[in-house]
């Protein structure tokens, strides 16, 4: 038997590595160099190709490389088979450590003196009252970052598909509590999972609806937010600056505008990276499960599509 790494485009020796060891009765193989599709039996993914899990007959388990699964989901091809996502306290401490330094950066007007150093211009400013907080998802990663930022003294809400309590943070719930939620937000993070009912949620009418002059992040998935109306937005002052760690394309394309627009900040989807080596018996654990018929760890709601 075996178990396969469908997980293109990256060097995967030390998973490959860390999961022999891991797993040493278990051949571990890496796609497209499998030697018989018949023996895989679990495969780790990550946004795999249309198809590659449906030429695995004897699939019985799929586990997500990392927290987000809605790659896996756009395969039509896609078995009915149980899914785990990863849940890893080092992938939720990278994210809010991303977002309290992007945050401390527009904080202290650092896009700003980056643009005066261009321009060679001297003008010193106070920090930003950055007061207010809006978390858009209160998942594994959201729920974390709101409760961090509640403990540092920012007033702190979140809106969620369905409603959810979390101490320190004003919760709402629902499409007609959406504009409620960012009302008075200073800063907007987006930390949704990709579904049906999140593609383009973040429109021109969302964005009418933030305070004037916001900040935007996104870390989310990049085809939450409707380009068109955030550069609009970005172009009006509705929002004053966004910092952008996903895109619809990935790589972002040569030429979009999101790269030279002066109030966009660009990092490469870098936000939350799965670390080798704190999730490698995650993944063992669950191939053991799927060998025992076990249920798996962090499974996905297929309904709800994370």
């Amino acid at each position: 038997m075996s178990l396969a790494l469908i997980i293109p485009d990256r060097k995967l020796d030390d998973l490959q590595q860390r999961l022999t060891q891991a797993l040493p009765d278990t051949r571990i193989e890496i796609w497209p160099d499998i030697s018989s599709a018949d023996e895989v039996e679990f495969a780790v993914v990550w946004k795999q190709p249309s198809g590659s899990l449906a030429q695995l007959p004897n699939l019985k388990a799929i586990q997500c490389f990392g927290a987000g699964v809605d790659a896996i989901l756009a395969d039509p091809t896609l078995p009915a088979l149980p899914i785990a996502r990863i849940v890893d306290n080092s992938l939720t401490d990278t994210m809010v450590r991303y977002l309290d330094s992007v945050l401390n950066h527009y904080r202290l007007r650092l896009d700003q003196f980056s643009s005066q150093q261009r321009q060679q211009l001297w003008k010193p400013k106070s920090p930003r009252q950055l007061s207010s907080i809006c978390i858009l998802g209160l998942g594994e990663l959201g729920g974390a970052a709101a409760q961090h930022f509640s403990a540092a003294g920012y007033h702190v809400s979140g809106w969620t598909r369905t409603a959810k309590q979390l101490a320190g943070v004003t919760c709402y719930s629902g499409q007609a509590e959406l504009a409620q939620a960012v009302a008075d937000a200073d800063v907007v993070i987006c930390l949704l999972p990709l579904t049906a009912e999140t593609d383009d949620l973040l429109d021109k009418m969302f964005f009418e609806q933030v305070k004037t002059g916001t900040i935007f992040i996104n870390v989310a998935r990049g085809a939450i937010v409707d380009d068109a109306a955030l550069l609009a937005a970005l172009d009006s002052g509705q929002v004053q600056a966004a910092c952008l760690d996903v895109f619809r394309q990935e790589p972002l394309p040569a030429g979009h505008p999101f790269w030279l627009h002066p109030a966009i900040l660009i990092t490469p989807h870098v936000s939350a990276v799965t670390n080798v080596s704190t999730v490698v018996q995650q993944i063992a654990e669950n191939y053991r499960r799927s060998q025992r018929g076990e249920a798996l760890l962090n499974p996905v709601d297929l309904s709800r599509g994370y």
